[in-house]
């Protein structure tokens, strides 16, 4: 059997959909404290540095500005027509760049670096060109190509000059936001963005030589149908992007302020809802597209697909990446970063964001460092949330402990998620079968310790 069939269980998806982290991280965002500050990143950094091989960096840059709001968004964004508001955040975003490439070794090379937000192409074509020039000017960036170079592009927010611009100051991978391309769900969720846009978008990517295109869509918006949404699948699959993101859309008009302005009644049902995730499976697939796990698909050739098949996958804050064993150092508000065993977060207001730079301190607010417990946990997450396997032995080895005896508790529970299907389980370890692989952050919850002592599951989205 491929380690990439996937089956659609509708009955036992209803059971098992409850609500759960997406485990970018272990421990989640929701374990992040304010004991956590500034001291105690300057400290991770300098081990970093001093290690017989130091890791490789990740920089994640936030530019959260977008003209428009789009109803559905969750993400911390700032909506403004007035573009002279980027100037002042770009000019504290360069005095973070600076403090924050003085911390690290600049023989570290920037293997992967992504520019998300907000709408990264909300900045203008000079503004960009100088936000990477600043970024070469404090951290060793690669010249050859080689690195993974990212940012999430709005369509509307380009020119027609605007691929080549972002190709030639060093960016060969691209992300586009589409989420539907009905004109109705359009206009009832206020992204009003049109086919021929897009793909004029994604052809002027691949002549200006980027290597990989991702699409980004919903389901469970307001007005969408199967019919509706296979009308954009096929559309989609027609323009052949390397990588599909299909997120699930969460109505939490209580969180985010946006929501409100969708129309709860217009929202397909659940029923409705797993039909349109059910056609999107059978269409990808059906393509040709490989699942890689939770919302990703991508073409049998691609990166992502390729590290899957050699046991090399990895997933951070951004999703999932080929990129394991980088430092990931997080740029701008709200940013999160991973330095050594810790997690550390960006202040979250633009005010708080400001006034700490302009203090001459790093913009940290909150954080985790990690123990034993939670570094053995979060292996279990990383592999079968990006490989759908355990090998009991490789744990016991890495952490040196008796997998039966520490995870007891664990193990009963699994064996009511074997007994369903979603998993084999045996001596040797656990092995997620196709039934259960919609469903492998009820796996991974599993191993949550959190979870279970705080029952915080209520903070996070249904898992379908």
């Amino acid at each position: 059997m491929s380690s990439h069939d996937l089956q659609f269980d509708a009955d036992l998806i209803r059971r098992y959909d409850r609500s759960g982290p997406r485990y970018t991280s272990y421990p989640t965002a929701v374990q992040f404290h304010e004991r956590f500050g500034a001291n105690d990143y300057l400290r991770w950094a300098e081990h970093g540095n001093a290690a017989a091989v130091p890791a490789p960096l990740s920089l994640y840059l936030h530019l959260p500005f977008c003209a428009t709001v789009c109803y559905y968004c969750a993400c911390n964004k700032i909506i403004t027509n007035n573009r002279s508001r980027a100037i002042p955040y770009l000019e504290h975003l360069y005095r973070e760049i600076e403090m924050q490439g003085a911390l690290f070794d600049r023989a570290r090379l920037v293997d992967q670096l992504h520019f998300g937000g907000g709408t990264p192409t909300y900045l203008d074509h000079a503004q960009m060109t100088a936000l990477m020039d600043q970024l070469r000017r404090h951290f060793s960036l690669r010249s050859d190509g080689s690195g993974e170079y990212s940012i999430e592009v709005d369509p509307r927010e380009t020119r027609a000059d605007t691929m080549e611009v972002l190709a030639g100051i060093g960016f060969n991978r691209l992300s586009l936001g589409v989420q539907d391309f009905d004109p109705e769900v359009q206009h009832a969720v206020n992204r009003h963005q049109t086919e021929s846009q897009t793909l004029a978008v994604m052809d002027a990517a691949r002549t200006a030589g980027f290597r990989s295109i991702n699409l980004d869509l919903i389901y469970g918006l307001p007005l969408q149908t199967t019919t509706r949404f296979e009308r954009t699948l096929d559309r989609v699959i027609a323009a052949a992007p390397d990588r599909l993101s299909v997120f699930n859309y969460a109505h939490l008009p209580e969180l985010f302020k946006s929501q409100r302005q969708i129309d709860a009644a217009a929202l397909p049902s659940p029923a409705d809802k797993l039909a349109i995730l059910q056609l999107t499976i059978d269409k990808l697939c059906g393509a040709g597209y490989v699942y890689i796990g939770m919302d990703h698909f991508a073409k049998p050739d691609d990166e992502l697909a390729s590290a899957q098949r050699e046991r090399k996958l990895y997933r951070n804050f951004q999703g999932y990446s080929t990129h394991a064993g980088c430092d990931l150092v997080a740029l701008g508000v709200t940013g999160i970063g991973s330095v050594g065993d810790s997690y550390s977060q960006n202040a979250k207001t633009i005010e708080d964001y400001y006034r700490l730079l302009d203090e001459g301190q790093l913009p940290i607010f909150r954080g985790v460092e990690l123990d034993a417990d939670d570094l053995l946990r979060r292996n279990i997450i990383t592999e079968l949330i990006c490989h759908f396997s355990l090998d009991f032995a490789t744990i016991e080895a890495a952490h040196a402990i008796r997998f039966s005896d520490y995870f007891q508790t664990e193990l009963e529970d699994l064996r009511a998620l074997a007994a369903d299907g979603l998993i084999t389980l045996d001596a040797g370890g656990i092995a997620v079968q196709p039934r259960g692989r919609l469903l492998i952050r009820n796996i991974c919850m599993t191993f949550d310790r959190y979870l279970r002592e705080q029952a915080t599951a209520r903070k996070f989205s249904r898992v379908i």
